[in-house]
């Protein structure tokens, strides 16, 4: 059974950082790319970032571009979000997500696995 657990959500005051870890299981990720979404309440999820398990390649939302860094452990088949410089716009559920092909990586459609989402709270 394919699982994607996140951990590492919280709540920080402006401008500090949170490092999110998404762990993947129950399948071979290789060919894979992991994403990161996040859904503030009454909007709709948002891309975040994504990353090729197999080529390492990355990508990101504007909105976060400069401020954070997403990484991958293949090792531990964990993918992880570093956030830094938060903003109280940032305040989301971060859900993690893994889809066949990097291709529309930025959709929200496409994503075969979700996880079940991690808090993040920023005050100002």
């Amino acid at each position: 059974q394919v699982q994607l657990v996140e951990s590492g959500g919280g709540s920080v005051q402006a401008g500090g950082s949170l490092r999110l870890s998404c762990a993947a299981s129950g399948r071979t990720f290789s060919s894979y790319a992991m994403g990161w979404f996040r859904q503030a309440p009454g909007k709709e999820r948002e891309f975040v970032a994504a990353i090729s398990w197999s080529s390492g390649r990355t990508y990101y939302a504007d909105s976060v571009k400069g401020r954070s860094t997403i990484s991958k452990d293949n090792a531990k088949n964990t993918v992880y979000l570093q956030m830094n410089s938060l903003k109280p716009e940032d305040t989301a559920v971060y859900y993690c997500a893994a889809k066949r092909f990097w291709s529309d990586i930025s959709s929200v459609h496409g994503y075969d696995y979700w996880g079940q989402g991690t808090q993040v709270t920023v005050s100002s």
